[in-house]
């Protein structure tokens, strides 16, 4: 075994021992869980200076469980605002090709564009806070991330409760569920936003965002071959402004988006076409909540 993992065993053992918190001023069946918990984390960094590669979900008999929050806690958890979709590079563990989780083998897909499905979510809380995902990062059941088992990762995805409208955007960084009839694993947090923390599970619709920058083009050269309805949003002093909203607008909505540049100077946002006019009513409201400005409708040909 590498001297160096031992120091390494050694320094976490130091720290347990030498920790802000004297022992004393613990409880009796606290001291007692420190310790088995110094011991059960020694074990697990011996193994892995041995070199045993523990991977796929967990086996222990511990059941999940939803943290326990007030409920402004809970409030403040369903309006968490959606992340930003931004190009992500692939994770250098978790992308396959292929892995093997119980003996049963999955396959990564190239890519998540076009994706899109409909099925059963659910979601993980307690029992995963902290562990690290298959993507390396740490799991965080108050953030808005979500488990995969096919999406190259990290991706973002659009995830809709089929049963009641609600919307929310992940950030998939992690591999299952590992169960036939479900086909996304969402963080607490996610759960919360979508309204089925409690159900447990919902139906669900769930859509690869892939990151798309929208283009600076000139006003002059717009134009389509049948009259169709655009917004027209927006006077900013550069295109990186312009665009910077675009990347707002497009991590809630997907449409068409085109950056062009005002005739009287400046640039503005190009949104559409929207034939209905719910459509044009519905991002109207979008557009206002979203501070980016008041629409103008504009019917070109």
């Amino acid at each position: 075994m590498p001297w160096r993992c031992i120091n390494s065993v050694k320094r976490f053992l130091s720290g347990v021992r030498h920790n802000s918190l004297p022992r004393s001023a613990l409880p009796n069946a606290w001291r007692r869980r420190l310790g088995g918990f110094a011991l059960v984390a020694t074990v697990a960094m011996l193994l892995g200076c041995a070199g045993v590669n523990v991977q796929g979900p967990s086996t222990d008999n511990e059941s999940d469980r939803a943290p326990v929050l007030t409920s402004a806690q809970l409030d403040r958890l369903s309006r968490l605002p959606n992340p930003q979709v931004v190009p992500l590079k692939p994770s250098a563990t978790g992308n396959g090709p292929e892995y093997v989780v119980w003996g049963q083998r999955y396959r990564v897909q190239p890519s998540a564009q076009g994706y899109r499905q409909d099925g059963i979510a659910s979601w993980y809380g307690v029992k995963f806070h902290g562990r690290r995902t298959s993507s390396g990062e740490p799991f965080d059941m108050y953030q808005l991330t979500a488990a995969h088992r096919s999406l190259p990762i990290p991706v973002y995805a659009r995830v809709t409760n089929l049963d009641n409208g609600r919307q929310t955007i992940v950030k998939i960084n992690d591999r299952g569920p590992f169960h036939d009839n479900r086909i996304i694993d969402l963080s607490y947090a996610a759960a919360v936003k979508l309204d089925f923390h409690e159900a447990g599970t919902a139906r669900v619709r769930v859509e690869a965002l892939t990151e798309a920058q929208p283009q600076v083009v000139a006003e002059s050269n717009q134009g389509d071959t049948t009259t169709q309805g655009f917004f027209h949003v927006g006077q900013f002093s550069s295109a990186e402004l312009a665009r910077a909203a675009a990347l707002t607008l497009l991590a809630v909505e997907t449409l068409p988006v085109q950056i062009f540049a005002r005739s009287e100077g400046g640039y503005g946002l190009r949104l559409g076409p929207m034939p209905s006019l719910t459509s044009r009513e519905r991002l109207r409201a979008l557009l206002i909540a979203l501070d980016i400005g008041l629409p103008t409708l504009v019917q070109e040909r």
